[in-house]
């Protein structure tokens, strides 16, 4: 497997994995869900760590489809190189780093990495478009 189908493999189970935290302080918090909780679809009330742990899994799931496009994309054009790999390993650490410092309110550092989470995006469509 190549190192871009690897990296991408493990995006995607970072970002299937990130609900996790958020469910934690659901049940922290809160305790199980009860029968009424599946009839009302309003979420139950969180701290702050918990709303941004949510905010983290989403802006994974946002960012996911982009960057697996992209990916493959590259896979079955035979456009993989260098540049390539080490934009899709970058983007993978960038995407942990950031669900980290979103977790843990980080200032400037969760804008500096999603940025350069953007970045790595745009670079492997620079590698498609050229």
């Amino acid at each position: 497997m190549t190192t871009e189908l690897t990296y991408l493999a493990l995006t995607a189970m970072l970002t299937a994995a990130l609900w996790i935290v958020y469910i934690a302080c659901q049940v922290q918090t809160n305790g199980f869900l009860s029968p009424q909780d599946y009839v009302d679809p309003e979420p139950r009330p969180v701290p702050l760590w918990g709303k941004r742990a949510h905010r983290a899994y989403l802006n994974a799931v946002e960012t996911f489809a982009p960057f697996a496009a992209l990916v493959l994309i590259i896979h079955v054009t035979s456009q993989s190189n260098g540049t390539t790999a080490f934009l899709t390993m970058a983007f993978f650490w960038l995407r942990l780093i950031h669900a980290v410092v979103y977790w843990f309110a980080v200032p400037y550092v969760r804008t500096i990495v999603f940025t350069l989470g953007f970045l790595c995006v745009v670079g492997l469509f620079w590698q498609v478009v050229t």
